[in-house]
């Protein structure tokens, strides 16, 4: 296999992966989304008073609790089938599916890892509808390109955004999050209350993230880079609980390294 055809596998199968942990998540949500459920539809169905008639019954019958929990379990269904390779069919059916789901939930349940989701599914698109118009190499090249830059950029705005805020720079965001985490706040005598090591460890995000771009100098740069980011991003699950964010991201990263090897 050349090294188009393995980023494209890895993406494919990080992807499934990423996909069903969402899917499950949603269907344990499925209680508190009943007619009777704190998070039912029929609160939220009030957004799109100024859709037509016939939109809103479709929104209606596409939220109903039976036919959402089909529609879950079918987008669990064509997510596990990217183990075995994606097809225009299913990456245009989860990706039609992702856009229900941010529809059913005012445009985001999760953040960022929606927003990844969205890109790493769009790239896919883009290497499977791409091919109606060029060769299956240069489709698939393109999807790759459009994800890899999409999450280095997510990266890079991330870091100036520290870098411009001054909580950031002098540590204190960094403790105050911490603060917020799964555990509680930290021990009064944590290390990371002490400024210099807040400082030294926001400095080291900001930098990092800052340097997104220079993933693109080579694969042993952009290799180094998403190690980095895997760590990072356990830790950020490990202390917050934010298990979408691990798998969403992880799933750019074989475009992220794919595009290291074209610059």
């Amino acid at each position: 296999m050349n090294v188009l055809a393995i980023a494209v596998r890895t993406l494919e199968c990080l992807c499934a992966v990423s996909l069903l942990v969402q899917t499950l998540e949603f269907l344990r949500l499925e209680p508190v989304q009943r007619p009777e459920g704190p998070w039912r539809w029929a609160l939220q169905r009030g957004d799109f008073a100024h859709a037509s008639a016939p939109a809103r019954r479709l929104l209606d019958w596409l939220y109903d609790a039976r036919v959402h929990r089909v529609h879950l379990l079918l987008r669990a269904g064509a997510a596990a089938s990217l183990f075995a390779g994606s097809s225009l069919t299913s990456t245009t059916l989860l990706f039609a599916s992702s856009v229900l789901i941010l529809f059913r939930w005012r445009g985001a349940f999760n953040g960022g890892s929606d927003f990844m989701t969205i890109a790493v599914l769009g790239g896919m698109l883009i290497g499977h509808w791409g091919q109606l118009l060029s060769s299956p190499a240069l489709a698939w090249k393109a999807g790759l390109v459009y994800i890899g830059l999409q999450a280095l950029t997510s990266y890079f705005i991330s870091g100036a955004i520290k870098l411009l805020s001054p909580e950031w720079r002098n540590g204190r965001a960094l403790t105050y999050f911490l603060d917020g985490g799964l555990y509680g706040p930290l021990p009064a005598d944590s290390a990371f209350r002490r400024p210099a090591v807040a400082i030294g460890c926001s400095w080291a995000f900001i930098l990092w993230e800052c340097a997104a771009p220079l993933a693109l100098a080579g694969p042993r740069i952009a290799l180094a880079f998403c190690a980095v980011a895997i760590v990072f991003h356990w830790l950020v699950f490990r202390h917050f609980g934010l298990n979408r964010f691990f798998w969403a991201w992880l799933a750019s990263h074989p475009a992220i390294l794919y595009c290291a090897t074209l610059f």
